[in-house]
């Protein structure tokens, strides 16, 4: 048993490893639990040595300009290349340069509807009413494939509030894209780095399953390595996601609270977890950019409306013989139950649809994922806001007692929930506030 610490972090992913790098620098003793046999959560980097880009098996994109991980990307000596290329769409059984912004209609149409001043709707509910069905058809399944892809989320259940801030003119879609050049990994590896070990200490393969705790204590009941294992601190930091805290007693992954995290019920039934599927195929030679005398070596992303997976990218500006498959939101849960080979078949399927008679499965040499929801310590991708949830990201951030205190990507309020930066951001932010607290009650 450990005992005497002052925190105990509860996960090893972007969230609790900035936490633990602030809590050491400031001179205060913490342990880092985490259920897997590796550092990183939802960063999952894979090198191999005859790939000229990494396999991103989780987070592998970079949105907008805020400065976290570039810095990170600077300490540990590289950086971060900005996404280019062109995008094509197959229309009518062609691939076609997207030229038309069938966005900027939504948008419009969110624009003149005010709905941030109306009551908060799912997304479906508004593209039925009067406003929504304004839009041509292609606008409106556009809309509904956009939120299930780039948000991974339910056009049912997702908050229009959450999606019309999101979408808005100078938001997240109108900002830069862009990748770290070795892998997400090489963002993690300077927090790592930067743990003072002489107060800091890493324990994996460590799953916790039940947490006690009453004002100024917390004692944590784990299995370590297949035995029980128990520590005490005078507080922990919980930065599980948010699937895992939702998840069932008894389940696998779950952990039990005593006493229950009664107050944070309705901002748990407000914020959802969407499912991803990300399939990245290595092929024996690039056979895209070869096909119709190279018209598509410079493409970066490939759409196929109504395929099972409907987006697909390569790694340009690097040049790699890798095409990544993306399902999100209701397709990819319902593509989740199926074995690691159904899904690779689908993946291959929706390829060959875009690429009639270049025989994608021949030129395949590997295919990569993890089902993220099927992962007992991760239950889905990330977070998203479902219906009237708009303040339920700042109450589940809400510290209790001055003991309990949670991050990760779903607590973010800083517009950045569902990144890596709004992991990190959580995170730094966790650690002041246990700070704040350990100071007043010297």
């Amino acid at each position: 048993m450990a005992n005497g610490l002052d925190v105990i972090v509860i996960g090893a992913g972007a969230a609790g490893l900035a936490a633990a790098a602030a809590l050491g620098a400031a001179g205060h003793s913490a342990l880092v639990l985490e259920a897997r046999d590796r550092l990183g959560g939802r960063v999952w980097t894979r090198l191999e040595p005859e790939l000229s880009a990494p396999l991103e098996l989780g987070a592998e994109f970079i949105h907008g300009d805020a400065p976290e991980t570039p810095r990170l990307l600077r300490q540990g000596g590289t950086a971060a290349i900005a996404e280019a290329g062109e995008h094509w769409s197959l229309l009518e059984g062609r691939l076609q340069r997207r030229t038309e912004s069938l966005l900027g209609q939504v948008r419009a149409a969110f624009e003149s509807a005010g709905v941030l001043a109306r009551p908060d709707l799912s997304l479906d509910d508004f593209l039925a009413s009067e406003a929504g069905q304004a839009l041509p058809e292609e606008a409106r399944a556009m809309a509904r494939a956009f939120v299930s892809g780039f948000d991974a989320a339910d056009p049912r259940r997702v908050s229009l509030h959450s999606i019309a801030h999101e979408w808005r003119s100078g938001g997240m879609l109108d900002s830069s894209q862009s990748r770290p050049l070795g892998g997400y990994r090489d963002a993690l590896r300077p927090l790592a780095a930067a743990l003072d070990r002489a107060h800091v200490h890493v324990q994996l393969q460590t799953v916790v399953g039940g947490i006690a705790w009453r004002t100024g204590s917390v004692e944590v009941e784990a299995e370590w390595l297949g035995k029980p294992w128990r520590a005490r601190s005078r507080c922990a930091i919980v930065t599980v996601p948010l699937e895992v805290l939702k998840a069932p007693a008894g389940t696998s992954g779950a952990i039990r609270f005593t006493p229950a995290l009664e107050s944070k019920k309705p901002a748990l039934e407000r914020l959802l977890c969407g499912p991803v599927l990300k399939v990245i195929l290595r092929f024996r030679r690039p056979f895209w950019e070869e096909r119709e005398g190279g018209r598509y070596a410079d493409a970066s992303f490939f759409h196929a409306p109504g395929e099972v997976f409907p987006t697909f990218w390569t790694a340009l500006p690097v040049r790699a013989r890798l095409l990544t498959a993306w399902a999100g939101g209701p397709v990819a849960a319902r593509l989740s139950g199926l074995s690691d080979e159904e899904i690779v078949r689908a993946a291959l399927d929706s390829v060959a649809a875009v690429f009639p008679g270049a025989g994608v499965e021949d030129e395949l040499e590997s295919a990569h994922l993890h089902n993220w929801s099927r992962d007992p310590f991760a239950r889905g991708a990330y977070s998203y806001v479902g219906v009237g949830g708009g303040h339920a990201r700042a109450l589940l951030a809400t510290p209790l007692d001055g003991t309990l205190f949670f991050a990760g990507e779903a607590t973010d309020t800083t517009g950045e929930a569902a990144t890596v930066t709004g992991a990190l951001r959580s995170g730094a932010r966790a650690a002041l506030e246990v700070l704040e607290h350990l100071r007043e009650r010297r």
